[in-house]
């Protein structure tokens, strides 16, 4: 989960990809804070691996406890 709400751009983007379905549990937050001038951030899911992407089969989420 990426919370960009405390990020102030100035002539800048943010980026972000929902890498789940809602009803995924969290594992990782990213809390974005300060300011970003002339630039850009983007937030994307991890890639698939040459077989994921030959079989089409979705990136697979590290197990959790």
């Amino acid at each position: 989960m990426v919370d960009a709400d405390a990020l102030t751009l100035e002539y800048s983007k943010v980026k972000i990809r929902q890498t789940t379905d809602p009803g995924t549990p969290i594992t990782l937050r990213v809390d974005l804070v300060g300011k970003k001038s002339f630039g850009r951030v983007v937030v994307r899911p991890p890639r698939r691996t040459f077989g994921q992407w030959l079989l089409r089969k979705p990136t697979s989420l590290p197990a959790g406890d």
